[in-house]
Order: structure tokens, then sequence, then C-alpha cells
């Protein structure tokens, strides 16, 4: 079994008994004790669940974890982030939110040259300077879960800035649009996309037919990339355009 389905059907479990110990995990996933305990560490530290003596008991976090969001679904957003990155062309500013999905696109920019870019990633800015992109990290307030500069002032900070390109993620995708579960981060992305000339989001298929407190943004007013092979019609048919990627 795929480490990242163990992690799915541990969470699994656990929100169905509330508390489970490792030796019912290890029956059910037919695995080690050693893998469990492993798994039961990394989905501690995504601050998922709270290991207990002899197991663990569901953590009630509203949003995951940055840790958490780049272990899942990692290889599908590896191939939407260089699909994504093969949009831009040279001499382009764009920006680029906080999002796992858009992490992934960074490490395809490199031979495209004389781009900008402005982000409210904080852990986006270690990768961009390594490849010396030229690069604006906006202000504001620190979300410290996903590393996202969040809020009024950031929304201001934005408001310096117009953009050929923004590609962003997002928390969920129905045919009301997408959401997010924060309001600081919903103003965020919604003033992001009034200053692109085309926005685009990275939902890999585990986004869709989620909805999360807050719409941000209209299935109108975007291109969606994504691996999801199946997408209904309803949300296709309101789309600018969709763009599946596989591998």
């Amino acid at each position: 079994m795929l480490r990242v389905s163990r992690y799915e059907l541990i969470l699994e479990v656990i929100k169905e008994k509330k508390n489970i110990k490792i030796e019912e995990l290890i029956e059910r996933l037919n695995v080690s004790e050693a893998t469990i305990r492993r798994d039961l560490t990394f989905l501690e530290e995504a601050g998922k669940i709270k290991r207990v003596h002899g197991g663990a008991v569901l953590i009630d976090a509203q949003e995951e974890s940055l840790l958490y969001k780049r272990e899942i679904y990692s290889e599908e957003k590896d191939n939407i982030g260089n699909f994504a990155a093969s949009l831009i062309e040279k001499g382009s500013t764009i920006y680029l939110d906080a999002g796992t999905s858009v992490f992934a696109m960074i490490k395809y920019l490199s031979g495209i040259e004389n781009i900008k870019v402005i982000t409210n990633g904080i852990s986006h800015i270690d990768e961009l300077n390594n490849k010396r992109i030229e690069t604006y990290l906006i202000g504001g307030k620190i979300k410290t879960l996903t590393g996202a500069l969040v809020g009024g002032t950031a929304a201001m900070s934005l408001k310096n800035f117009n953009f050929d390109l923004a590609f962003m993620g997002a928390n969920g995708i129905d045919i009301y649009g997408y959401s997010t579960p924060d309001s600081e981060e919903a103003l965020i992305k919604s003033e992001a996309s009034k200053r692109a000339g085309k926005t685009y989001f990275l939902c890999d298929e585990s986004k869709f037919n989620k909805r999360s407190l807050i719409n941000f943004c209209s299935l109108e007013d975007s291109y969606l990339i994504t691996n999801a092979k199946e997408i209904d019609d309803n949300i296709k048919n309101k789309l600018k355009g969709v763009f599946i990627v596989n591998q």
C-alpha cells in the first residue's frame, strides 16, 4: 500500500472511532509496527493526530498543515506544476500563491527568462531566491499553519502590483467556485485574481466537489489545471478553459 494511501486510511479509521490502538492499525493495514509508528509520527508532525500511549487520537483541525499538504498527491502536484510553468512566457510578471500545488511549479521556472514573481508564500522564498528569480514578497500577517501572508495589510500590499498571470490553489472546487476555510486567505486570493490578466487554479483530484466556508473566485473567471480524469460538466462548462494533466 502506498504511503499516502496509508495516511488517508489511518485518518479515516481514527475519524470513525475517535481513537485507535497501534495493534488495530497493524491488523487493518497489514504492515509492520515500525511502519505504523512512522506513519503516526508523520501525521502528528503534520497536525492531524495526537499520539497517546499505545495509539492515537484525532485532532479537530479546520485546515491541513503545510507539511501534510506537500506530502499528499505530491506526484500529481509535480505534474500539474510542470504544466503550469510551461504556460509562462519570458518577461512575464506572475503571482504565485502560498499553496503546495503552486510551490511545485517553482523548480520548473529556471529556464524562463526575465520573469518577475510576486508571492504571499513565505515557504516559496528560498527556492525562488536560489533560482535567482526576481521576487517580491508582499506584507501582511503570517498564517503559521500554511506559511501564507494574509489579511487586510497583505491585500493592500497586493494593490501595488498587476500580473500577467496568477497561479493559485484552493481547498475546494464545486459548481459555485473555489473556496477556502480562512476569510483572510480568501481576501488575498480574491484580490490576486482581480489583478491578473489570467488566473489559473492548480487543483488535484482530491479538491473536487468540496466546499469550504468562503468562496473567493467564480469558475467563470478562471482556467483550471488538474489531474482529474472526470470533471462534472456543470463545472467544466463554466470555466474559461481546463487542462487535464496526466503522466
